[in-house]
């Protein structure tokens, strides 16, 4: 009985000191979307992309060196650059093939200003190759499909998921959160599927990453449509913008 008594001493305690912490990083996050300088084009996929939740239910907190991979047009990018500031980073890794072009270029200069704190870093699709323990924190928002992906339009090769994910493991220093957001897809043959809907299976992704030696710390349904049809594109006009889709928070564990 003594033992229990002690040990809900000992929770309640962290819970006390934990909460404080807890709700300051919840306001930062809160500080970081609410910025006024976001473009407008950033700002309107904040209902649906739900920023504050997802940032806090993953754990990014000052002081990180966050990865952003496969960032696009920088959305989350921004974001995590205002909460890890001013002591943390932000590497964005954008692959060759989406970093071109004077539009892209200059979106991407004018971020930078906004948030000194990034870095762009654009690497081949297929050579992904960062510093061996050096993110305590990445993220793949609605990419990490593309790693099933491949492409002769957009110049994109046949990928290795397991080699990329062994590189991602290796970057990660011990006790780093990996977050995965993407599109939910259909059981069956991976790179089919990635190919006709941009889609991926949740489970192929907790397999990939505890292949790996990451460990599924939570899942979360926040950004679920039960309305969405799995068999239908990301891109077709009916649900665009308003998939389902899954959260993943992976750990690398202290040991490994």
């Amino acid at each position: 009985m003594r033992r229990f008594t002690l040990a809900l001493a000992a929770a309640s305690a962290f819970a006390i000191t934990a909460a404080p912490v807890l709700a300051q990083e919840s306001e930062a996050i809160t500080a970081a979307v609410a910025k006024p300088d976001r473009p407008e084009a950033a700002r309107v996929q904040d209902e649906n992309r739900k920023p504050v939740e997802v940032l806090a239910f993953l754990g990014l907190e000052e002081g990180m060196v966050a990865a952003d991979l496969l960032p696009g047009a920088g959305y989350w990018t921004e974001i995590m650059a205002h909460i890890v500031a001013p002591t943390g980073s932000v590497l964005a890794f954008q692959p060759e093939q989406f970093a071109s072009g004077e539009e892209a270029i200059a979106a991407w200069d004018a971020l930078k200003g906004r948030a000194p704190g990034v870095t762009q870093i654009i690497f081949p699709f297929s050579d992904f190759a960062p510093e061996a323990e050096s993110f305590d924190f990445a993220m793949m928002s609605l990419n990490y499909h593309d790693i099933y992906w491949e492409s002769e339009r957009f110049q994109i090769p046949r990928s290795d998921p397991d080699a990329f994910v062994a590189v991602l493991y290796a970057a990660m220093k011990p006790g780093g959160i990996v977050g995965i957001i993407d599109h939910t897809g259909e059981p069956g043959d991976t790179r089919a599927i990635v190919d006709a809907t941009h889609r991926i299976d949740p489970a192929v992704v907790r397999a990939d990453f505890e292949r790996a030696g990451f460990v599924l710390a939570d899942e979360s349904d926040m950004l679920a449509n039960p309305e969405d049809d799995l068999s239908v594109s990301v891109f077709d006009p009916s649900i665009r913008g308003r998939t389902d889709r899954f959260v993943m928070k992976f750990v690398k564990p202290m040991e490994s």
